[in-house]
């Protein structure tokens, strides 16, 4: 099986048994960088995108001679691309972490109709869905608007067309009609011919010119591109309501798998759609692992023991109060135009405790969207981790175990996206593996401590305090905080 992941920020390409295991020494990973900007731009050429995922493709099957079954495409969710009619993008790729829509996400929010949205689309309005984007570029902008996969199957397919797992991650679908919304397409002034029609079925027959680029995908089923977030809940084994998966690479999310679409969806969460039969409900984080970089950066901390230094620090023992927003915010407040804050700095603060309490910080918010989770999906009594920033850190991992009050496990999938593509496309053979693929996760385990599970209970409470003081009244002001 082939499985190419396509991230915001790399692009990976790996091989797969038949029982959803790694080939040795068949991965690629391309690593990329948007256009950032003050104002909040977060954008990506999407022809150097597809690019990138022709080049990992080439690498990946390069010398490689077994027979490949078929291929699995996982993409981000919520990214925006506008498309001439003849199907060339118009402009660049807007990723879901661009916030130059805040003025029309906050303005929306405002109004009556934003809550029943919320709950046909599953996804809150804020500038990383669709519809605060074309509110702010104007539907009118490009004759077609497309997610990034939807893009590249076309290119290598021929024709145009999205899953409802792609559609679903949009903020434009409703999850119970799985189609387009219309009350919001009428809203925003979309035409039904700007937007892909959802049917993706398997697709076999590569256009010629990539059949000759990659002979042995020239006739191997490809299954419909799913969003990376679903994929991986499928690839860590987290495919129960029991199980939520806790990934932290660029950014975070906590998610739990359902196959009941909740009747009510809190404010702070989301839900988007697998397939037909399975939902993902969760909470997105825009500080994961991007927060982690940039308090090795610049606190001048990435030196050897500094694991055993912060694991050996006390729960919530720092006398700091971080608000750990610095990249905005998703779950749980959705504040489009939210920023850090860190207060309670004395002479005697070290860059160990603020790094310390950064790490801390972002485990109350995960805490706080697990706590609703056990509102619409209960029973969720164990939490998977995934992500390459979060198992190379087993004191971050301590530390949300403790935040959540609830046992956490090394996942055994590094890369559960990718492994959820190859998943995904075994089932679409008709291959589901069974036996140790689709057992419960194994893992170390960190279990949660109750003397810390108290101490971060008090402490997040001093966060809330001080986000309800710099936050919240900017909502209310509708600024943008700068």
């Amino acid at each position: 099986m082939v499985a190419l992941d396509v991230g915001t920020s790399s692009v990976r390409a790996l091989l797969y048994d038949e029982h959803a295991e790694p080939v040795a020494g068949r991965e690629v990973h391309l690593p990329y960088q948007s256009r950032l900007a003050a104002d909040g731009t977060a954008e990506v050429d999407a022809e150097r995108l597809l690019t990138l995922a022709e080049t990992a493709l080439d690498r990946v099957l390069r010398g490689y001679r077994g027979e490949v079954l078929g291929a699995g495409i996982s993409t981000f969710w919520h990214g925006l691309l506008g498309l001439d009619a003849r199907g060339r993008p118009a402009a660049p790729l807007w990723l879901w972490s661009d916030s130059r829509s805040w003025r029309e996400a906050e303005a929306w929010r405002r109004r009556p109709d934003a809550r029943a949205a919320h709950q046909r689309t599953g996804c809150p309005i804020h500038p990383s869905y669709w519809p605060a984007k074309l509110a702010w570029a104007g539907a009118g902008a490009a004759a077609r608007w497309s997610s990034f996969s939807d893009f590249l199957f076309m290119r290598l397919f021929g024709e145009w067309g999205t899953s409802l797992s792609m559609a679903s991650g949009t903020g434009l679908c409703s999850l119970r009609r799985r189609d387009w919304d219309q009350p919001l397409c009428a809203r925003l002034g979309v035409k039904p011919a700007q937007l892909p029609p959802l049917t993706a079925p398997i697709q076999q027959g590569l256009r010629p010119l990539y059949a000759r680029r990659w002979p042995a995908l020239a006739r191997v089923p490809w299954a419909p591109p799913a969003g990376d977030g679903a994929l991986a809940n499928l690839g860590s084994g987290c495919t129960t309501p029991a199980l939520r998966a806790l990934t932290i690479g660029t950014s975070g999310a906590l998610r739990v798998m359902t196959s009941e679409l909740p009747a009510r969806l809190p404010p702070e969460l989301w839900c988007y759609r697998l397939d037909a039969a399975r939902l993902v409900v969760g909470g997105s984080f825009s500080n994961g692992g991007n927060l982690h970089a940039w308090l090795l950066e610049n606190l001048r901390l990435d030196e050897p023991g500094l694991e055993r230094r912060l694991a050996r620090m006390l729960p919530a023992a720092t006398g700091l109060v971080f608000v750990p927003l610095l990249a905005g915010e998703r779950s749980p407040g959705f504040a489009a135009h939210a920023m850090g804050a860190l207060a309670g700095l004395t002479l005697s603060t070290t860059a160990l405790d603020i790094a310390r309490a950064g790490l801390e910080s972002v485990a109350f918010d995960f805490a706080r969207v697990d706590r609703r989770l056990d509102e619409v999906a209960p029973g969720g009594w164990r939490l998977v981790g995934s992500g390459a920033g979060l198992l190379a850190s087993p004191a971050w991992m301590q530390i949300l175990a403790d935040a959540t009050g609830k046992p956490l496990v090394a996942g055994p999938a590094r890369e559960a996206s990718s492994r959820g593509a190859a998943l995904w496309a075994l089932e679409h053979l008709g291959r589901r593996p069974d036996g140790p693929s689709r057992e419960a996760p194994r893992g170390r385990t960190f279990r949660a401590r109750g003397d810390a599970h108290r101490a971060y209970r008090e402490a997040a409470a001093r966060q809330g305090a001080l986000y309800r003081r710099l936050v919240q009244p900017r909502i209310r002001k509708g600024s943008n905080g700068g």
